[in-house]
């Protein structure tokens, strides 16, 4: 009996250890990204598009999408495959925008792209409402 209660608890500890691991590092990633996101937003609110600084943009979003890359092969391990297409789908739209200098379809592009970042961190994340 008590032989049993040891391998059950180990087994729980464990999936508490692995849950919390995996948060923290889908929050961090998450964050990351976001954060680098608001960043090319700063740029693209600009009044005039003389002002923006295209090259600077093209920088960040090649920076974003080679971080993204390689996070993702870490998140694939526990998150779903549709989701992280999806945010690299958008990604890759952003980046075109960019790239054809297109800023108000790309800062729709970029609502998308944040929008579906705060969705993966809200379904990883361990509540009442994901277990039911």
């Amino acid at each position: 009996m008590t032989k049993e209660l040891i391998i059950s608890v180990i087994i729980v500890v464990v999936i508490i250890a692995g849950d919390i691991f995996t948060t923290k590092y889908t929050n961090k990633s998450i964050e990351t990204t976001t954060q680098s996101l608001s960043e090319i937003r700063k740029e693209m609110e600009k009044e005039n598009e003389e002002d923006i600084n295209a090259d600077k943009l093209k920088k960040q979003i090649k920076e974003i999408r080679d971080d993204w890359n390689k996070r993702h092969k870490k998140l694939a391990i526990y998150i779903e495959h549709d989701e992280l297409e999806k945010i690299e789908t958008d990604l890759a739209g952003l980046n075109g925008y960019l790239n054809k200098e297109e800023y108000g379809d790309s800062m729709a592009q970029l609502d998308i792209s944040v929008y579906v970042l705060e969705h993966i961190k809200n379904k990883t994340t361990l509540s009442l409402i994901n277990i039911f």
